[in-house]
């Protein structure tokens, strides 16, 4: 799961989602409040939400779930009040870390968070100590069989987005936080479903992993981290090729 290769995680998150169906379900309903409760409950009128829905439909999350998560977002249902709150780390062999958590708890988020970088010989940092390694903006991945690289630029571009950068595997598009709403219904018009549609943080400096042992443990953390109930996503800047990744992993 090199930092640098967002498609290496989407296809390792795919593999293990089935194992962990009540924790997508738990993010996802949080994140499906949080958006009703910003842009509102119409899906028609709110892109974040929109997307979300679809990320609930390719899950098979239960459509009860959905409404329940809606309506506690518009103030329909009681429930807790969720925050958004972005931490910084540094793991082993120095990788920079961004983790998004939505909690009930700012203090024992904070806390589990901070155990767990030093559990795994890492170190929770002062906000703003690592997120300049990062570009934070839109990210969707689109698999290649889907639209050509040309068409994809034209209608990416006309959107807003700022970037298509092609791969093996497919093509990245970026654009700013602001326009990812206008980016993502002009991708869902043309009837393309991204591997990933996220607002994300996109590492612009790399750590070289090259000792599977060091990778070992970067991936250990990784997995602890993301294994927390508060954690809705981890970003992170090591760069491994795939043989490394794939040593680590055995």
């Amino acid at each position: 799961m090199a930092g640098h290769n967002k498609w290496s995680k989407v296809k390792r998150a795919k593999a293990i989602t089935d194992l962990r169906k009540g924790k997508v379900f738990s993010r996802l309903s949080r994140d499906i409040t949080l958006a009703a409760k910003s842009g509102g409950g119409d899906a028609g009128a709110n892109a974040r939400l929109r997307t979300l829905l679809l990320k609930a439909r390719d899950a098979n999350m239960p459509v009860e779930n959905i409404e329940r998560a809606i309506k506690k977002g518009t103030g329909e249902l009681p429930g807790v009040v969720f925050e958004e709150i972005t931490y910084e780390g540094y793991g082993p062999g120095g990788v920079a870390f961004v983790v998004k958590v939505t909690t009930d708890n700012k203090a024992r988020a904070a806390q589990e968070v901070r155990s767990t970088f030093t559990h795994h010989n890492g170190n929770l940092a002062s906000a703003g100590a690592v997120a300049f390694q990062f570009l934070h903006a839109g990210q969707f991945l689109v698999t290649r069989d889907q639209i050509t690289e040309d068409a994809l630029l034209e209608l990416a571009l006309e959107a807003g987005a700022d970037d298509v950068i092609p791969s093996e595997q497919g093509f990245e598009v970026r654009c700013s936080i602001h326009a990812f709403d206008k980016v993502s219904h002009a991708l869902e018009q043309k009837g393309l479903k991204p591997d990933s549609a996220e607002i994300a943080y996109i590492p612009t400096n790399f750590v070289p992993v090259a000792d599977v042992a060091l990778a070992r443990t970067l991936l250990k953390l990784h997995d602890a981290l993301e294994e927390m109930d508060d954690v809705q996503a981890v970003y992170s800047n090591e760069e491994m090729d795939d043989a490394v990744s794939t040593a680590a992993l055995s």
